[in-house]
């Protein structure tokens, strides 16, 4: 047995032999059986104190249905999926604000209630899309997290032998975008079996989210992990400069009032962001993407006057999913995992006159952001732990300010105009984002908002490229939208810059992270790049460089 990380820190099958362990040697704590009361996880605490309603805060998916499909089918399919995930029979009961989550017997769920069938033949494309728009809001109306219905069907059929549309609708407490890939392939299967006459056999689930939630708790209280409570206070102490003239109003800010921006950023610029410069300094795209966020901020508040602010506190969402227990393994568990935590970017010392253009600045830049993300261990987890589950420290860290910034980037999906119609694949065309317009329902407009500015980006693969789709959201009480304009302008500068400065041939570099034997700063780490051979440097891979810092000291 040998783990994900595992994989990505010992780089050669030879030393892989050297840690991997027998499946003899994975702890046993007993049954995992998922069933029973479920201990809270932080992102369920974070909802529960946001306040306001939650019934409609789902997340939903619209795929393209297999010709042929039957309603008996898709309900059995449907029981199956709800018997093998524990999570989707979730059950909340809130009783004077305390909240408590239940996963009850396998066999306990009401498939054929899920599921409905709506008749869609004969419809022309407009038609559809209206109906679809209706059956959304009325399949979002009916989850209901109080009575269990966690989960919502609807198979739009276009008649025999024709393929209709499945539209997926699950409630927020028991999904992520990790559950979507393993919900709906789970769903094909069953229905494929079916049809073919065989068993339903899916593929086993690891460990279940109760364990998993067990295991959330134990870990909040290891003092190893209360050890961290001193770098998110540090993070979090220092004032962050109002991005309007008030903070954010959780009793007037509400989804009522919010507003969006929509841009997009052209293939030419975006595509180096997704290769060539993450590649260049060993990292990844939202280390790249939030390098724009954080210099647009800079550039932005310069702008009005506020010179000195140079950073800003951003809260970011993780798939939550980390390898920090021995023998778990949540790749197949359906469930909400998400994990949030702030980061304080800062490019305080960052030339600006160098990059305007994709100077060095803006690989400083870059530098700088990257190491200030790899700073919270396991991606950030630990926050959440000592915000929510600590006895000891949630109190502290509940006092301190959060941030005014979100940002998400939601990966790459294919762009309207010539999908595949493959069955189970996401309905795309021009008027929406992989099924998001005619899947998507609305949540409840009195329902707080977290955050003064909310960034989702994601990747839409053309034609020509990828481009980059940025929205834009705020309250309309709290932000001006030309000042937003403003900003989104300044994103788009950096976005520039930064394509241009992955085009220089002297980009790139390593960074104190990547280093493991040698603990160096990064002017000592830049100095010594400096001094080797362009073309050997080329050629040095982690170990290379570490074993010639070896000898040159």
């Amino acid at each position: 047995m040998i783990t994900p990380r595992q994989v990505f820190e010992h780089k050669t099958v030879a030393a892989l032999a050297a840690v991997a362990g027998s499946l003899d040697q994975v702890v046993s704590e007993g049954p995992d059986d998922g069933l029973g009361e479920v201990p809270l996880t932080p992102t369920v605490h974070w909802l529960r104190e946001r306040g306001g309603p939650i019934g409609r805060f789902n997340q939903s998916t619209l795929v393209h249905a297999p010709a042929g499909l039957t309603e008996e089918h898709l309900t059995a399919a449907v029981r199956a999926v709800l018997d093998h995930h524990d999570a989707l029979r979730l059950r909340l009961t809130r009783d004077t604000g305390q909240w408590r989550l239940t996963v009850p017997e396998r066999g306990s769920a009401d498939a054929a209630a899920a599921v409905l069938r709506v008749d869609t033949a004969g419809l022309g494309a407009d038609a559809l899309r209206a109906l679809t728009s209706e059956q959304s809001e009325a399949a979002w109306a009916r989850i209901s997290p109080d009575e269990g219905a966690m989960l919502q069907v609807v198979w739009f059929d276009a008649g025999p032998g024709a393929q209709g549309r499945l539209l997926i609708v699950a409630h927020h407490l028991v999904v992520d975008n990790v559950s979507w890939q393993v919900l709906v392939p789970d769903l094909a299967a069953a229905c494929e079996a079916l049809a073919a006459g065989r068993e339903i056999e899916l593929q086993p689930t690891g460990t279940s989210l109760r364990r998993w939630a067990e295991h959330l708790v134990a870990l909040a209280h290891k003092p190893e992990r209360a050890a961290e409570l001193a770098l998110w206070e540090e993070m979090l102490d220092i004032p962050d400069a109002l991005l309007g003239d008030r903070p954010l109003d959780p009793g007037q800010d509400v989804l009522g009032t919010m507003r969006f921006l929509t841009r997009t950023e052209p293939a030419e610029h975006v595509a180096p962001l997704l290769t060539t410069l993450p590649a260049a300094y060993h990292a990844g795209v939202n280390d790249v993407l939030l390098t724009a966020l954080a210099l647009a901020v800079a550039d932005w508040r310069a702008a009005r006057g506020e010179e000195e602010e140079t950073a800003v506190l951003v809260d970011l969402e993780g798939h939550g999913r980390e390898d920090v227990v021995e023998g778990v393994d949540l790749s197949r568990t359906v469930g909400w995992f998400t994990s949030l935590h702030p980061v304080r970017l800062d490019v305080e010392g960052v030339d600006r006159t160098e990059v305007e253009g994709g100077g060095a600045g803006v690989g400083q830049a870059l530098k700088l952001v990257k190491e200030q993300l790899r700073a919270a261990p396991d991606n950030g987890l630990g926050y959440g732990l000592l915000r929510h589950l600590n006895h000891d420290t949630r109190a502290v860290l509940a006092e301190l300010p959060g941030p005014q910034v979100s940002f998400n980037y939601l990966g790459r999906t294919q762009a309207g105009g010539a999908a595949a119609a493959e069955p189970w694949t996401p309905v795309v065309d021009d008027h929406m984002v992989g099924g998001a317009d005619l899947a998507g329902g609305r949540p409840e407009p009195e329902t707080p908002m977290t955050h003064a500015l909310a960034v989702n980006a994601l990747t839409e693969d053309h034609p020509d490229g990828p481009r980059l789709l940025l929205v834009w959201s705020w309250p309309q009480r709290l932000l001006r939208e030309q000042d937003v304009e403003a900003l989104a302008d300044c994103f788009s500068s950096a976005v520039q810059a930064l394509a241009a400065h992955a085009e220089r041939p002297d980009s790139g570099g390593f960074t104190p992270s990547d280093l493991n034997l040698v603990t160096l700063s990064q002017d000592e780490l830049d100095g010594f790049a400096a001094e080797l051979d362009e073309e050997f440097a080329d050629e040095l891979d982690e170990d290379d460089f570490e074993d010639e810092w070896e000898t040159a000291k």
